[in-house]
């Protein structure tokens, strides 16, 4: 190969023959089978898999066939959910670099990213993606946005001989670049191969198989204890063995997977109402177990925009509000705007960026551009050796030749097979707007052409009322030197309109404020490095910008002799959402950490700003040597900067091996290992990369931090359900055992016939018991802490209330069976109502909203299963299925106003002994 011809044909398919394709490793896709099999090694399945086949042994076919349903239904939902969750998630996905530009046989070709190898001579553009590793060849203005890979929200310059990543951007200049990785050898597939390692069980699964090994302990032993009670007392061995599994049947909530699912379903209903897509049902119930939320700073907290904040001059300071590129917001000065003309003029004159506006009706976006000889916001001419003399504007170097245009829609790739010499072109791109950023702009949103910092500079000007066009039309650019990373500083030379020439340059502080440089007095330039300096702790980005007006043309530009214009402080900034999530994370105990890739000052005017550390607190960077090692207060540290993606995996790990819940947000290549590894993983799907989103559990449509909080209460709430369900499913299944058990002490030889248990259960755990999931929030949920992560789902006084009300309905229950077998009356059939129809009086007792008609289903669920209790006593078929007898009016008004104990014991338990809570609401600390 050669740097003009590239590989030939025969050399690129030989090497993709040896290497394989240039993609990231994917993780096969999960068969049906193996989707079904997950669902059905739930613990609470399991026993009722058990209970299916006893009652299939005993010859019980219409109590399988129950059991078997619900098996059927709760499998189904699992595995549609997770089937439709990943089909949305391939909707959303946008490959990395879904086209390269590649010299190939000595022409360019367009080709397919995955089909580039190692050794290809890449051609690269502004707004071009780079497709893999390579290693910068030729370049001109080259600026690279590494946000994705490294959290860097600054683009960095690049030279030849520096290296460039694959899946990063091309935001200004262009290239030529020779391909040294690809596919899992790329440093978007080291960082890939970091996620193999797979999630463990959520909180709601760990503390579901407690449950499910206690419930099936306590109920076979509790049936075993019936069954030899009967047979002691001679009752037949078949009817005893059908009673018993009956017992544990009724004893397991076979309908609290069904509950589970539901609560999950309707939060991932709610979620995606949200724009929040679950790919996993548990993530919904996660969330609202979290003890620490985790999240990067770039496109999460901030906007994922450069915006112009404060300008200063010699003589006065503004503020700039506004967000985004958007050219609209207001310029804040105790002095007259027009004191700032000169120094926004000159930006927009040292500028090589442009605004897209949003798309025009017809979808076709309308690029801000000038007439003229040039096209004024373009890249302008550069040579490779940017210290060398000025290149006039009409002018191209020998190695970067400038007349191809890219086909529309490339992404400022040609035509595949040009015909032409393999030379890199100047002309700008007419790919669509947004493609030469790490995000993609929501709809109406305006969008940078070029560099992020200049495009700030542009929206900053047209809020004070300049015209890009106009300004670059009234002064026309006739040479520039463009920026370097050696200089950091760019300059442009322009005529102006009454004759002579003027030298406009800008950069960083400290390579501009200084003699020769600028001919200022001393004092002001001391004045200017101090607000510089300042500017720079409070986290932003600092330029310079100076100007001299010339008699003529110089044959080189001198960057000498300048005076001061002013500085421009730039910020990438705080979504405006972002405070307000922070503050609800707090107040609801859930502590806010930022671990980013940016710099220690930068991330630290973030965190402060939104509230997650206080002024004064430790950041951690991660950069000095043993700086995690040292990290001993990691239970306290809300900040850490320019973590690398390891260092974002150990930061998650140590949290997690603390005892906290972790959820994690990011959206970048280098977030991905993190977000797989956190308890919970949420990704950004408008700016968040196909890696990102691929390894989160949760996905942000609409990359809105509020969405996670407003997750965390749907996650309480589920969480909330499946405990009401609980108490009321286990309440009732423990009256059901301990009739069972006293009945026979207090004269009741069999208080209850296995058919007649079997169909209590049933119209109790079904459907009303589905409908408890349904409950809406507690009132004040997002105003307690998380509960602890160590904590049972039957703790916090869950256990006590199932007893506590158990007794009332086994008291209810056996004083009527006694009463009516003392007075001649049906008292099995008494017994049989009586003990379902307290059991619904719970469930009525257990809404979160009794006065309201808040979760209508559970109205109705209770209703139907009401009637159908009645049809158990009066309807032929059903007297003689369940071997009851119809009640007399009299004893049936009496026995339902006593049933109404159900609905009391429910209300006055959560009035007498409420839930304990933790005494503080404030931030949790993990490790402590």
């Amino acid at each position: 190969m050669t740097p003009l011809t590239g590989l030939t044909s025969a050399e690129a398919a030989a090497r993709l023959a040896r290497d394989g394709a240039n993609l990231l490793p994917q993780r096969p896709p999960v068969p049906l089978w193996r989707r079904i099999a997950t669902q059905l090694r739930d613990p609470l399945i399991i026993v009722l898999l058990i209970a299916a086949v006893l009652t299939v042994t005993t010859g019980d076919w219409p109590d399988a066939t129950v059991i078997m349903l619900v098996i059927v239904v709760n499998t189904t939902v699992g595995v549609v959910q997770e089937v439709r969750a990943d089909r949305a998630i391939t909707a959303l996905a946008q490959l990395a670099g879904p086209e390269a530009r590649v010299v190939r046989d000595g022409r360019q070709r367009q080709i397919p990213s995955s089909d580039v190898v190692v050794g290809d001579l890449l051609i690269l553009a502004e707004g071009d993606i780079v497709p893999a590793d390579a290693e910068v060849h030729e370049a001109a203005a080259l600026l690279v946005d590494e946000s994705a890979l490294t959290g860097e929200s600054v683009p960095v310059d690049k030279r030849a001989g520096e290296p460039l990543s694959s899946g990063t951007v091309v935001v200004r200049g262009r290239g030529r670049a020779q391909v040294t990785a690809t596919g899992a050898a790329s440093a978007s597939g080291r960082i890939a191969s970091l996620m193999v390692k797979s999630t463990g069980l959520t909180p709601l699964q760990r503390r579901l198989v407690g449950v499910g090994r206690l419930l099936a302990g306590v109920a076979v032993l509790l049936s075993a204890v019936v069954l030899a009670l009967g047979l002691v007392r001679g009752q037949p061995v078949q009817l005893m063995v059908i009673t018993a599994i009956s017992l544990v049947v009724a004893a397991v909530p076979e309908s609290l997977p069904a509950v589970v699912t539901l609560s999950l379903a309707l939060g991932a209903r709610r979620m995606a109402a949200r724009n929040a897509l679950v790919r996993k049902l548990p993530a919904v119930e996660t969330l609202g177990s979290v003890t620490a939320l985790a999240t990067d700073k770039t496109g999460t907290l901030t906007e994922g925009t450069m915006v112009a904040r404060h300008l200063w001059t010699p003589t006065a300071q503004a503020t700039i509000s506004g967000t985004g590129y958007t050219p609209e917001g207001q310029i804040t000065s105790d002095t007259a705007p027009g004191t700032f003309d000169a120094l926004l003029t000159a930006a927009v004159l040292c500028n090589d960026a442009r605004l897209s506006p949003p798309p025009r009706t017809s979808g076709e976006p309308a690029a801000l551009r000038t007439g003229g000889s040039t096209a004024p916001g373009t890249d302008g001419p550069a040579t490779p050796d940017s210290r060398g003399p000025a290149t006039p504007a009409s002018g191209e170097s020998p190695a970067l030749s400038s007349g191809e245009r890219a086909a529309p829609g490339s992404s400022g790739a040609t035509a595949p097979d040009t015909g032409g010499p393999a030379t890199l072109d100047s002309a700008e791109s007419t790919r669509a707007p947004g493609t030469g950023g790490s995000a993609a702009p929501g709809i109406g949103e305006w969008v940078a052409l070029g560099d992020p910092t200049e495009a700030a500079l542009l929206a900053a000007a047209a809020k004070l009322g300049l015209d890009r066009q106009d300004v670059q039309a009234r002064y026309p650019r006739l040479a520039e030197l463009p920026f370097d990373s050696d200089r950091k500083r760019m300059s442009t030379l322009h005529h102006l309109p009454g004759g002579g020439v003027r030298l406009v340059c800008k950069g960083a502080p400290e390579a501009l404020l200084h003699h020769p440089a600028l001919i200022d007095e001393p004092e002001l330039l001391a004045r200017a490095a101090a607000r510089a300096d300042r500017f720079a702790q409070d986290g932003y980005r600092v330029l310079a910008v100076a100007s001299t007006d010339l008699d003529s043309v110089p044959d080189t530009i001198q960057e000498s002799g300048l005076s001061l214009l002013g500085l421009i402080a730039i910020l990438d900034p705080p979504r405006p959402a972002a405070a307000t999530a922070v503050a609800d994370c707090k107040r609801a105990g859930i502590r806010p950490i930022l671990i980013t890739g940016d710099h220690p000052g930068t991330a630290r005017a973030i965190a402060t700003e939104l509230g997650i550390i206080a002024d004064g607190d430790r950041v951690v960077d991660c950069r000095e040597p043993g700086a995690l090692d040292q990290d001993r207060d990691r239970g306290q540290t809300g900040v850490y900067a320019r973590a690398t993606p390891e260092q974002k995996l150990d930061i998650v790990q140590s949290l997690q091996e603390q005892g906290g819940i972790l959820a994690m947000t990011g959206d970048g290549v280098n977030d991905g290992p993190a977000l797989r590894r956190a308890d919970i993983g949420v990704a950004m799907g408008r700016r968040g990369t196909e890696v990102a989103r691929q390894a989160a559990d949760l996905v942000l449509a609409d990359d809105n931090l509020d969405t996670v909080v407003a997750a965390v209460e749907e996650g309480r709430r589920v969480y909330a359900n499946i405990r009401r369900f609980l108490v009321y499913g286990l309440s009732g299944g423990a009256a059901e055992i301990a009739v069972m058990l006293l009945g026979p002490f207090a004269g009741l030889p069999l208080p209850l016939l296995p058919a007649q248990i079997l169909w209590i259960n049933l119209l109790t755990h079904g459907l009303p018991g589905v409908a408890l999931g349904g409950e809406p929030t507690v009132p004040g949920a997002m105003a307690a802490p998380p509960r602890p992560p160590g904590q049972s789902i039957l703790g916090a006084g869950l256990w006590q209330r199932v007893v506590r009300i158990g007794i009332v309905l086994t008291a209810v229950t056996l004083g009527i069976a006694v009463w009516a077998a003392a007075t001649g009356r049906p008292w099995q059939s008494m017994a049989f109502f009586a003990l379902g129809a307290t059991q619904l009086g719970v469930a009525l007792g257990s809404r979160t909203r009794p006065a309201t008609l808040a979760n209508p289903m559970l109205l109705f669920a209770v209703a139907g299963a009401f009637v159908l209790q009645l049809a158990a006593l009066y309807a032929p078929p059903l007297r003689q299925l369940l071997g009851t007898q119809p009640l007399a009016a009299g004893d049936l008004l009496i026995v339902t106003a006593l049933s109404v104990l159900g609905y009391a014991a429910a209300r006055l338990d959560r009035i007498l002994h409420p839930s304990p809570r933790p005494a503080s609401a404030g931030p949790q600390t993990i490790g402590r």
